[in-house]
Order: C-alpha cells, then sequence, then structure tokens
C-alpha cells in the first residue's frame, strides 16, 4: 500500500526582511528541497505565520512560493497573520475574522485544523466554544487515523520568555482532556516555537515543527532566545494506521 506522505512547512514570515534574512529566499530552498524529495508529497500543511505584516501582497507571495510544490495546501493562521486576507489568499472556510477550523481528507489520513490565536496577541488560547468545536468534529470518524494541526503546540520550552507566548498551563491541560478522549489522534502537529521539539498531551505526541525561515537558540538559564539558520520542515508519513513524524534541517 502506498503510503500518505504530508509535508508541513511553518512560521515562514514572508515580507522583505526578517531577524536579518531575506524570508523568500529561505523558503524558496524548502520548496526546492522538498520538491528534490524521492516521493511527492499528497499534501502540504503550513502551520500559520505564513507572513509578518499581514498584507494581501505578501499572502500573494506567500501562495506563489508555496503552489510550486504542486499539491493540495492546507493552511492555519498563526500570530503574525490576519485571518480575513489570509482566508482570502487561500480560499479556506467560513468568513472574515471568525476562527479557521476544518477537516480534510488526505488519503486514509484526516487532517483536522484547529485555530488557536487570539487577534491582538502573541500567546494562543482555546475558549470552551473552540474545545467544542474540537470534539465534535473528532467524534466525526472515530477510526480515521487522524492529526491534529495548530499553530502554538501544547508544550512546554523551559524558556519563560518564550512560554509566555504560547499556551498557558491551564490551556494545555483543557486540550488534554479533550485529546485524551480520541486514540485515533496520531500526532498534534504545530509550530510557532521555531524549533523542532516534541512531547505529549492527553497520550498523544506533540511535534512543534521547525521554521521555513529561522530557528530559535534557546538560553535556558536566561530568559531570551536567538534567532539562527538553516530552515526546514517536517514529514507526515501514514503507512497502514501508523504514522511517522520526521524533521529536516537544510544544510547551512
Amino acid at each position: 500500500m502506498k503510503p500518505v506522505l504530508l509535508a508541513q512547512l511553518s512560521d515562514l514570515h514572508i515580507c522583505d526582511e526578517w531577524e536579518g534574512v531575506d524570508p523568500v529566499a529561505q523558503v524558496e530552498r524548502v520548496v526546492e528541497a522538498i520538491r528534490a524529495l524521492p516521493n511527492r508529497p499528497d499534501a502540504v500543511l503550513v502551520t500559520g505565520d505564513l507572513i509578518d505584516d499581514g498584507s494581501v501582497e505578501n499572502y500573494a507571495r506567500a501562495r506563489e512560493l508555496l503552489e510550486r510544490l504542486d499539491a493540495p495546501l492546507y493552511v492555519l493562521p498563526g500570530n503574525h497573520d490576519d485571518r480575513g486576507p489570509l482566508r482570502e489568499a487561500f480560499a479556506l472556510p467560513g468568513a472574515g475574522d471568525e476562527p479557521i477550523n476544518y477537516a480534510a481528507e488526505i488519503g486514509g489520513l484526516r487532517l483536522v485544523v484547529f485555530d488557536s490565536n487570539v487577534p491582538g496577541r502573541d500567546a494562543g488560547e482555546y475558549g470552551q466554544k473552540q474545545l467544542r468545536w474540537l470534539d465534535e468534529t473528532l467524534r466525526e470518524q472515530p477510526e480515521a487515523p487522524t492529526l491534529l494541526a495548530l499553530h502554538h503546540p501544547p508544550l512546554p520550552t523551559g524558556v519563560p520568555e518564550w512560554d509566555a507566548i504560547n499556551l498557558t498551563a491551564a490551556d494545555r491541560e483543557a486540550l488534554a482532556e479533550v485529546v485524551a478522549r480520541y486514540p485515533q489522534l496520531r500526532v498534534i502537529a504545530g509550530g510557532h516555537l521555531h524549533r523542532t521539539a516534541a512531547g505529549a498531551v492527553g497520550g498523544c505526541a506533540v511535534l512543534s515543527a521547525p521554521s521555513a525561515c529561522l530557528q530559535v537558540r534557546p538560553n535556558y538559564e536566561h530568559d531570551e532566545v536567538e534567532f539562527v539558520g538553516p530552515p526546514g520542515f517536517a514529514l507526515h508519513v501514514l503507512r497502514g494506521s501508523e504514522l511517522s513524524s520526521q524533521v529536516e534541517l537544510l544544510d547551512s
């Protein structure tokens, strides 16, 4: 049986310059690396922060870059995104500034996209309405191997400055209560941290994918982070009912 291959990019930050680099050039490297893989991805997931300024023009630039992968695109917002222009640029469901939540089928893999953003804030949050949506959506197909995609991963980093702009412990616990009810979940895939990180919540594996622009080098004894290269991406491979998540960083 042919496996299902999902490529994940995150935190592109498309603009003229970001943290001293050209994000377009960084993302182009990632796109070409994915195009050079022995196996063509069945779909591409982008877990937020596509651009850095919310502009219509930069969403068009991001879409043009991602369309070079010649695969269906599944996109969700990050804290640097504007839901309205993002929704319009990628023809996403819903209207205006409401949360971007949806589910899709990619071969035998079910993808559930779950919006963790609070407009005007860097940190994410899950209200009861959002958690009810997730619970109802996961209940629909309890036998389908499922990947839950979000921007803010439910992981502590050990760096207070970084944790302050992610999810609180209370939000992680609330999400865990829902996740624990659905054993069909294979992985929760996020971004935001600009760093590969792994853990578990509610009995489900969690992966924070690397940035397609720059990574973070944390200092665990001081409340600070440094942005460094190179860009990277993640691959999620479903064979039968088993899913494997892997990360690739490009050469410096």
